[in-house]
């Protein structure tokens, strides 16, 4: 068995909008999901309230989807099997879904979120760079913006 995993030691996990199975933040879930059955995660965290953010939508559990992620599945193969466990959802509702998580400002978020980002993002995020979007503090952590 072989798993592709990413060392997120030296590297960060896919953005949260790219779109794995029509899904965005899946591809970001099993990236650290590879990671952390390959032991290479580091500071990053698998089942955590973003990956279930798509776990609770699509209505896959964490640990079933670990365990296909640990038979060293390939994107392709994880893309099908979150298809076919997924709950019914149509895809005006998969991309309604993915739209408000890619464009959810930080003021629309619960306010305990609020007040940790608040925090987060002075500790971490330059000075000079804007916030716009949630997902903006992944990308601009990570190096995408």
């Amino acid at each position: 068995m072989s798993i592709n995993a990413l060392d997120l030691t030296k590297t960060a996990p896919r953005s949260p909008r790219k779109v794995l199975a029509g899904y965005v933040v899946a591809a970001r879930a099993l990236d650290k999901c590879r990671a952390v059955v390959a032991g290479t995660a580091g500071e990053y965290h698998f089942d955590c309230p973003l990956d279930n953010i798509f776990f609770d939508f699509a209505g896959i559990k964490a640990e079933e989807f670990k365990s296909l992620v640990a038979t060293g599945a390939c994107d392709d193969e994880v893309a099908k099997w979150i298809t076919s466990n997924a709950k019914e959802n149509s895809l005006e509702e998969i991309v309604q879904w993915n739209n408000s998580l890619r464009y959810k400002r930080i003021s629309e978020m619960p306010v305990e979120l609020q007040v940790f980002l608040e925090t987060y993002i002075a500790d971490f995020i330059p000075e000079d760079r804007v916030i716009n979007y949630w997902f903006d503090v992944y990308d601009i952590e990570e190096g995408r913006l």
